[in-house]
């Protein structure tokens, strides 16, 4: 077995996360990540036990599918620490969630269904479009970051986690939206949605204030203008919604609220 007695977790876990490939390392890294920094990420490998693996899966909460896919991120990882001998044992096996029975999970609710228009359902799958062809970059982001092979004070590699977290994310509410979509043909014609190019007169509920803006890509951002990004937190609470819905955007002082007076294009 190798001398890995003096390596901690965090050495342990940039050493690990360096040897997978690309799409091992994007599946994997956010997670491993998170059970570093939850045990400690200067604590020793030889000082972790068991019982703070376990104790550690009890955090794995969500869907069955979901907390499975985060532990098996963690369980390879100390899977692969034992290998190279930083632990003497595999503590991957105290890594077990919480079985459900099979009638607790009869008994879930059905997945509700999202009623929308053939534009929204188009302006949907076209966003979707978007955001899956910005992966390869932030991949490539992501493995220039590393490079740098400093976890713990890397500017470049937390935004490019950032950026990859929200697509991601956008990404799974977007596909859960089109597989449950039911499309409706009675709505007005003159109701338009919000997609990226729309013009959007906002009312600010607290001060009666109005702002307009144009939903735009990242690109053709011009504050001077009004033109924000979709990705911004005011682009992604408007997308998709119509006039006199009223929707929250958080902000550094707290959450403001806008009610949608009208929608152009």
């Amino acid at each position: 077995m190798a001398d890995g007695n003096g390596m901690t977790l965090m050495e342990a876990a940039r050493s690990y996360l360096a040897g997978l490939s690309d799409d091992e390392r994007i599946a994997s890294q956010a997670e491993v990540e998170k059970f570093v920094r939850w045990c400690g990420a200067d604590r020793v490998c030889v000082q972790i036990r068991g019982h703070d693996v376990a104790t550690y899966a009890e955090t794995l909460t969500g869907t069955i599918t979901d907390a499975s896919r985060r532990a098996d991120a963690v369980r390879k990882f100390l899977v692969s620490a034992k290998k190279a001998g930083h632990t003497p044992t595999n503590l991957g096996a105290h890594l077990r969630l919480k079985k459900t029975s099979g009638a607790t999970k009869a008994a879930g609710p059905k997945p509700k269904e999202v009623e929308m228009s053939a534009d929204e359902q188009g302006a949907l799958t076209a966003e979707l479009e978007t955001l899956k062809a910005q992966r390869p970059q932030i991949v490539e982001d992501i493995r220039r970051a590393m490079s740098d092979k400093d976890f713990r004070e890397n500017a470049p590699l937390d935004a490019a986690k950032q950026q990859q977290g929200y697509i991601e994310g956008r990404i799974r509410k977007i596909e859960s939206q089109l597989d449950h979509a039911v499309i409706v043909t009675d709505r007005p014609a003159s109701s338009h949605i919000i997609e990226v190019g729309s013009t959007v007169v906002l009312r600010n509920l607290g001060s009666d204030a109005e702002t307009t803006y144009t939903l735009v890509r990242p690109g053709e951002v011009d504050a001077s203008q009004g033109r924000i990004s979709f990705q911004s937190p005011v682009g992604q609470a408007l997308l998709t919604k119509r006039a006199g819905e009223e929707v929250e955007v958080s902000v550094p002082s707290g959450t403001v609220r806008f009610r949608i007076e009208r929608v152009e294009g």
